[in-house]
């Protein structure tokens, strides 16, 4: 009951506003995390292959020199990635606890049993927790500890928002701990909007999943067939944005937080993806207590990972 009451509050919340948004964290429930998962596999979405590829390359040099006996997600998902890293912890002789951290626990359960099978020897507790709000990061683990938050999930957050997390992040590090982060870089607006407006409308489908799981949640009545899915970049102030239209005036109603009227063509924002460069990210930061260590990007320059320290 809390939880609806909770989620219901913050929804009147951003229904209210003009324009119209709801947070990114609502699109996660089983089906939005398995879309999720479908979507990192499309050809048009070159962030997952692309981080992934520079992991492979620097994680094992970067996990030889921090060596490090715990490593915490924060957004672990499928943990598909994670593996990289785990991997080079297991080739120092370091792999020992590892933390995931995520809103979806149905997600983070399944995850837990496939990296069992995988790693008897690694202890793993996860965490359900909304990253997006005052999540309590596990402390006192067995160090050092990497902290990791890959996706360019940070892209996710409006830059207040972004330095609030990541001060939360230095305040749960001690001076041996790092934290990995990855990031989209800036680059050309139509690659940026194919990745989020992919042809065979999987992006679609989970940016509309998004008012299922709110009705789920709250008890509203939303109707999925009257929105469509809407992704374009915004060159001033340099991030995608993805939205859901109304395609008809229409009433929707949310038991506990009231009616809300959708005009024909109104939006109504459920992601922001910010996309970064070195000197942007060194700024963030260092606003949040962190100095930035180690910076590797792809050959196309497409994408970028920080490791940082406090």
């Amino acid at each position: 009951m809390v939880l609806r009451e909770a989620a219901a509050e913050e929804l009147r919340r951003g229904l209210s506003r003009t324009p119209k948004e709801v947070s990114s964290k609502f699109f996660y429930d089983e089906r939005g995390s398995v879309l999720f998962e479908e979507i990192t596999r499309l050809p048009e979405y070159y962030l997952t292959r692309t981080e992934r590829s520079l992991l492979e390359r620097v994680a094992p040099e970067w996990i030889a020199q921090v060596r490090p006996r715990s490593l915490v997600e924060l957004g672990a998902g499928s943990a598909s990635k994670t593996r990289i890293i785990l991997d080079a912890m297991r080739a120092t002789g370091t792999l020992h606890r590892y933390v995931p951290v995520d809103i979806s626990a149905e997600f983070l359960a399944d995850t837990s049993a496939a990296l069992a099978a995988q790693y008897p020897e690694l202890l793993t507790t996860p965490v359900v927790a909304d990253i997006s709000g005052e999540a309590e990061l596990p402390r006192g683990l067995p160090g050092p500890v990497v902290f990791a938050f890959l996706g360019s999930t940070i892209g996710n957050f409006e830059h207040a928002a972004a330095v609030r997390l990541l001060r939360a992040v230095c305040e749960a590090m001690e001076p041996a701990d790092r934290f990995l982060l990855g990031t989209d870089l800036h680059k050309s607006p139509e690659v940026l909007e194919a990745a989020y407006n992919d042809s065979q409308g999987v992006t679609a489908e989970f940016n509309l999943n998004m008012l299922r799981v709110l009705n789920a949640l709250t008890g509203a009545d939303f109707d999925p067939a009257a929105f469509r899915h809407r992704a374009f970049y915004d060159p001033e102030r340099r991030r995608i944005e993805m939205h859901l239209v109304s395609t008809r005036a229409q009433r929707v109603t949310i038991p506990g937080a009231g009616v809300f009227e959708f005009r024909e063509g109104e939006p109504l924002r459920t992601e922001i993806s910010r996309k970064f460069d070195r000197a942007g990210v060194r700024e963030m930061l260092a606003e949040a207590g962190l100095r930035l260590e180690h910076w590797r990007t792809d050959a196309d320059g497409y994408y970028a990972l920080a490791l940082a320290r406090r």
